[in-house]
């Protein structure tokens, strides 16, 4: 992580705590909800989001509230993928899943309200988002995260266990699970702008969706390579849940390759949108480089 990048996490976790701050919501709910959201991430999407809008001169209060919507449906996602009834996981970003930490019932609704509190943050006049993009936004945001995007591929992922996916069929589960929301990340962000042209949204789809690849590609190697400690979560778990995953399928040493080349090709993307695209970069590069 870079400076820039620091900055603009430290931001992000300012509006999320802001968000999640509200007097009106029961204190046990509130507590679970900041547990997720507020605990010590990346904030990869979020950075997505700022590195896009930056690229098209979008105004930041517009990009602080895409931004935290992002983390929010991030961290829902996150708290419903550990469940019991999904891949059962007691540990998440080094410290215990959030049906550990309270109960199961307390996880699944903090999961639900963070959902919501995300679409709640761009349709609020504060977003700064006139009603046309606020609009767009919302329609992404839904597709991207919901049965067509994020949710199908979480069942197109339950569905595969114990078997052995080919290479199209596994990318399409990640395409949706993890990639979908990765793409609307960029394209929200790119969506803050008053002057997004059509051929520049189209360039910063193909980095998302080279990115998005490229981020599960090296999960599934870190799942192998990477320490508990690193991880923040339990390694090896994709074996023992009978997932396919590319190292399964192409082995290590083509994985990584593979994770390269999706890497220099994302970068190839988005070489003529802009002046100002040195945080998508640096985001593509810690992508293959990262540990976490």
């Amino acid at each position: 992580m870079n400076d820039v990048m620091r900055e603009y996490q430290a931001r992000n976790q300012q509006v999320l705590s802001s968000a999640l701050s509200k007097a009106q919501i029961p204190e046990r709910l509130s507590e679970a909800m900041r547990y997720s959201t507020l605990a010590a991430g990346k904030r990869f999407r979020a950075l997505l989001v700022y590195g896009a809008g930056l690229a098209l001169d979008a105004p930041l209060a517009r990009l602080d509230a895409v931004a935290a919507a992002l983390e929010c449906l991030h961290a829902y996602s996150l708290i419903h993928d550990d469940l019991p009834a999904m891949d059962d996981d007691d540990l998440r970003r080094g410290q215990p899943t959030n049906h550990i930490k309270f109960d199961e019932a307390t996880a699944i609704l903090a999961g639900d309200a963070l959902q919501t509190l995300a679409f709640e943050l761009i349709a609020d006049q504060t977003s700064d988002l006139n009603d046309a993009q606020a609009r767009k936004i919302c329609l992404k945001l839904a597709q991207s995260s919901g049965a067509t995007g994020m949710v199908g591929g979480q069942i197109l992922d339950i569905l595969a266990t114990d078997k052995a996916l080919a290479r199209t069929a596994l990318e399409e589960v990640h395409r949706r699970k993890t990639g979908a929301l990765i793409n609307a990340a960029v394209i929200c962000g790119a969506l803050c702008s008053d002057y997004a042209t059509q051929e520049q949204l189209d360039a910063l789809g193909d980095y998302a969706d080279k990115l998005g690849l490229a981020f599960q590609v090296m999960d599934d190697v870190l799942d192998i390579e990477s320490t508990t400690e690193e991880l923040g979560k339990p390694t090896g778990s994709d074996q023992a849940l009978g997932k396919s995953t590319y190292p399964a399928l192409l082995g290590l040493a083509q994985s990584k390759e593979l994770a390269t080349n999706l890497y220099q090709e994302s970068i190839v993307s988005i070489a003529s949108i802009s002046d100002n695209t040195s945080l998508l970069e640096d985001l593509a590069e810690l992508t293959i480089k990262r540990r976490s």
